[in-house]
């Protein structure tokens, strides 16, 4: 493995850096705050360039992180192969790499978009790089803290379109933000050894009865259901979403249930798995009924 990845291109591993999954992630939950702030009306040349700049800050976070966390990924079997644990990518220049993407990002935002939209972004970056990074090594709540940079992309879209951010924005904000703890707690039980290997304070690593993890999934996966149902509720979307988001989260939540009472790492991918599938689904429904 290792040698195919030396074998990569230079530009491959600084594209490895920029965490492509995320990003995508990020783009994607941008584009639907961008349109639901519209009121489901595309302007197609300042979504591309919202998304060139929220696109190009989220991608220097990432690799920001890389580069604060090379040494504990050096130590981990799932992160050991990244660009700098391989020293295909120098520290340095990753750091040079990161700080562009970031700045060069808000700049686009503040000139071409709005200064909410600007501040959001780096607000992002700030708290995923010099908050969220360094407290995983410190306390257990870096899930939480985490999860609020997670939550704030689709607000930047809102607030590119509409300039403001309103209820919407919100709820969408808060439908991530608790989406992401069954989703990032699943995660944190199945690689809890790799964490731990790489000094990570993960809540599985700390709780190793996991009692405590179980009843942060169980909390989250419960309020996440009458959450989703918020966008129907504030006329934001009507009866589809509203139908499915129920099933959708009714799901999640058994899911979650049955990982509660396995405890195994089987059903903590399935559960990982179902979180995987339930975002996409969701923002697809909500955007769905928008449209009509």
């Amino acid at each position: 493995m290792k040698n195919v990845f030396q074998n990569k291109f230079p530009l491959s591993a600084y594209l490895e850096l920029t965490k492509p999954r995320i990003l995508s992630l990020v783009l994607v939950t941008t584009a639907i705050g961008f349109f639901l702030g519209n009121h489901g009306v595309l302007l197609i040349s300042k979504l591309l360039i919202t998304l060139m700049g929220a696109g190009l800050v989220c991608a220097g976070a990432s690799v920001l992180n890389q580069y604060l966390e090379r040494d504990s990924d050096s130590r981990m079997e799932r992160t050991k192969r990244r660009p700098l644990p391989l020293g295909i990518i120098s520290a340095n220049n990753a750091l040079i790499f990161g700080i562009l993407l970031v700045l060069f990002g808000v700049a686009i935002l503040a000139i071409k978009i709005n200064i909410l939209t600007a501040f959001l972004s780096l607000l992002t970056a700030f708290l995923y790089v010099l908050v969220y990074t360094p407290l995983k090594k410190i306390s257990w709540l870096n899930t939480t803290i985490g999860a609020i940079p997670g939550a704030i992309p689709p607000m930047g879209g809102w607030a590119a379109a509409s300039g403001e951010l309103d209820l919407g924005a919100w709820i969408l904000f808060l439908v991530l933000f608790i989406w992401q703890h069954p989703h990032f707690y699943a995660i944190a039980w199945i690689f809890k050894d790799d964490y731990r290997r790489g000094g990570f304070k993960m809540l599985p690593v700390i709780d190793q009865g996991g009692s405590r993890t179980f009843e942060q999934i169980n909390f989250f996966s419960w309020i996440l259901v009458p959450i989703s149902l918020f966008p129907s509720l504030i006329g934001m979307s009507g009866k589809v979403y509203l139908y499915g988001a129920l099933i959708l989260s009714l799901g999640l939540l058994i899911i979650g249930q049955i990982f509660i009472l396995t405890k195994s790492n089987e059903d903590a991918r399935r559960l990982l798995k179902a979180t995987v599938f339930y975002l996409p689904i969701l923002l697809f429904l909500i955007v769905l009924d928008c449209s009509f």
